[in-house]
Parts: C-alpha cells; sequence; structure tokens
C-alpha cells in the first residue's frame, strides 16, 4: 500500500478511536469496516467519510449525537488548528475534508499532511510507551494489528504418509502384498511441524503498571494468532491466568475482562514466590514443559531474590526457551543491577528489551525463531 494510503488509513482509524474515546461502542472490526467503507467512496470528500463512518461506527440511535459531535471536531478545517495541539489529533489537519474532493489549501498541502503523518507513524514505532498521551495511545494500539507474529514450532511425533522422507516400510509391504507381492513404488513418511506451546508471565505491578496494557495488548495479538497454543498470566502479589480473559476478539474488551479478572494490578511484587506458584502448578504440566516462555518485568523484587533465580533456573530447566523482557533494556546508560535482574539473567536464554512498539517486534522475532 503507498505511504499516503497508509497514512490516510491511520487517520480514519485514529478517528474511530477518538469516537470510542467519546463512549461509542466500536470494536475493532468496525473500524476495520470504515477503513474498508471509505476506500470504497472518496477520503477527500468530507460527505463521504461521514456518511461511512455513520453506517458502520454507529451501533444505535444514541450513538449519532456523540458521532456527529466527534466528526465536526475532528474534520471541520476551523476546529483542525484547536486540535492540532492534542498529541496525534494534530493529523486532523490532513483530514480536513471538503464538498469538492480537494484539499483545502491544494493537494500539495495534503499530500505534505500525510507524510507528517508518516514521519508520526514512524517516530511511535520508537516511543517509549509509558511517554504516550491517551490519543498516542490509541493511535499505537491500531498499530498492533500489524505486529508479525509467526509461532515456534517443533517436529511432531506423529508420521504422515509424504512423496520424500524416510522409507515407510509397513506402508511398502502392504502396498505389494495387495499386488501378489510384486515390487511396487517405494512408500515414504514425514515428520510434521505443529506449533509450539508459549506462555507470556506478565508483571503489572506498580512499577510496571506505565507498561501492562500495552503488554497484555501484546499477549492478547499473539494468542489471537493461536488460541490454543498460548497462555497469559500476570505476575504480582498473586499469580493469576487471564488466557479466557483475552480470548475475546476485541482488544478493548479483552482487557477490561482481564482487568476486573486481576486483584493486584499496580500493588506489589513478589516474583520469587509467584514463580515458584507457576513452577508447581503449571510448570511441570503441559503449559511450561518443552514450551517458549516469555516473562516480562523489570525484575523488582520484593521478596528474596535468590529465591526469584533458583525458580527462572527450575522453570529453564523443563523449558524449550525463556526469554526475559525488560522495558528498560534499551535504554540508556541502562545496567542490570537491580538484585532480581542479577539473580535471573544466568538462567534466561534471552534478554531483551520491551518499551516500544520497535522493542515488541524484536520481542516477536525472539519468540518465534525460539
Amino acid at each position: 500500500m503507498p505511504a499516503a494510503a497508509k497514512s490516510a488509513e491511520e487517520i480514519l482509524l485514529a478517528f474511530a478511536a477518538a469516537v470510542r474515546a467519546a463512549g461509542v461502542k466500536v470494536s475493532t472490526e468496525r473500524s476495520r469496516s470504515f477503513v474498508d467503507a471509505v476506500s470504497q467512496l472518496s477520503i477527500e470528500n468530507r460527505s463521504d467519510v461521514f456518511w461511512a463512518g455513520r453506517a458502520t461506527l454507529c451501533a444505535a440511535p444514541e450513538d449519532l449525537d456523540t458521532y456527529q459531535r466527534t466528526f465536526e471536531r475532528w474534520f471541520t478545517p476551523v476546529q483542525a488548528v484547536a486540535q492540532a495541539e492534542k498529541g496525534a489529533a494534530a493529523t486532523v489537519q490532513a483530514a480536513a475534508l471538503n464538498e469538492d474532493h480537494e484539499a483545502p489549501d491544494g493537494s500539495e498541502r495534503s499530500e505534505e499532511s500525510l507524510r507528517a503523518v508518516a514521519s508520526r507513524r514512524e517516530l511511535l514505532r520508537h516511543r517509549d510507551v509509558a511517554t504516550l498521551d491517551a490519543a498516542e495511545r490509541a493511535l499505537l494500539h491500531h498499530l498492533f494489528d500489524e505486529l508479525p507474529v509467526t509461532l515456534p514450532s517443533r517436529l511432531s511425533r506423529r508420521k504422515l504418509p509424504g512423496r520424500t522422507g524416510r522409507i515407510d516400510s509397513v506402508r511398502t509391504f502392504r502396498e505389494q502384498l495387495r499386488h501378489g507381492g510384486e515390487p511396487g513404488p517405494l512408500k515414504y513418511r514425514r515428520t510434521p511441524r505443529k506449533p509450539r506451546r508459549i506462555a507470556w508471565l506478565i508483571d503489572v505491578s506498580g512499577s510496571m503498571s506505565p507498561y501492562a496494557d500495552s503488554l497484555l495488548r501484546l499477549a492478547h495479538h499473539v494468542l489471537q494468532a493461536a488460541p490454543h497454543q498460548v497462555e497469559v498470566f500476570t505476575l504480582g502479589t498473586r499469580l493469576t491466568r487471564v488466557t479466557a480473559a483475552l480470548r475475546a476478539p476485541d482488544a478493548d474488551d479483552a482487557l477490561a475482562l482481564a482487568g476486573s479478572t486481576v486483584p493486584d494490578w499496580s500493588g506489589g511484587t513478589r516474583l520469587g514466590e509467584v514463580l515458584r506458584a507457576f513452577n508447581e502448578r503449571w510448570g511441570q504440566r503441559a503449559v511450561a514443559r518443552s514450551a517458549v516462555v516469555v516473562i516480562v518485568s523489570d525484575g523488582w523484587e520484593r521478596g528474596d531474590p535468590a529465591l526469584l533465580g533458583r525458580q527462572v533456573e527450575r522453570l529453564h530447566q523443563v523449558a524449550r526457551r525463556v526469554i526475559w523482557a525488560n522495558p528498560h533494556r534499551d535504554k540508556p546508560g541502562y545496567e542490570p543491577v537491580q538484585q532480581g535482574i542479577r539473580a535471573v539473567l544466568p538462567h534466561v536464554d534471552d534478554f531483551v528489551g520491551g518499551h516500544s512498539l520497535k522493542s515488541f517486534e524484536e520481542l516477536l522475532a525472539v519468540m518465534s525463531n525460539a
């Protein structure tokens, strides 16, 4: 898709997020339907955009007034100047559409504005999510849908018929017997690959609260790619399984369900004790055994760091690979001086960052290659 088209799509998705923030229940599917509808009409025609949004984003009559007020704030040129000071709403200037299929100040200004949105998009990939305002977060959340998810795989124990591979002597002999013992073509068998299990353990304590929302959205994105291969837990003062909540297709609904499930959100943290509970209940069972385990935490431990180290070592013994993501890992001047981090580093296979969209892409790449 051309850069200008992608920028225009981003403007429309940001507007859908603004309608949701105003109180209309706009799901991810409705947002995509809105973009598809506008693509069939004309993004430069204000009327086309209005009616496409009204038909796709509004689910009930009471949504219409809220939708119209939000649309006027976003797509009225006079008000676009005021909106430009509100973070991601600066993209409104590019979306100030008129009825004559022309940009208010000519197509050149429109193209410049669209290029500015593309630059904003690239900047967001590198921004620390803890520093984003609400509008920028809404824009970033739509970019999660573009993150590539490739699940790690392993060889299956079952064998399947194939055109190449090892000779299947049983099938070969049976085929020959059917033909009276006459020699015939050789039969082969192959070993298929199947997705490997993945377990996400996300720290939701107070020190991780600026990142917890985005990290759970990332886990939701991975889980949607393989609902039966991914398990998600939160770590705080206790262990909470949120897999069922994150199976909801819409990310906002899934996080709302997860938030109601987690009793220790933004509280303290006892990583060693919580990981011991995970090992005792899940580590020796199907979830962690031969799985890729992704732990996302800054490593601040109020309990015994030695206990934390022992539990990560224990987990490493049963898992295929242990990946530890720390939001501070790639920040300038960071050194792993916390006692908790120093205790676990000898027992993890990969120590990566986790504070921006770019670092999330790198984390998914490490997970895929595990």
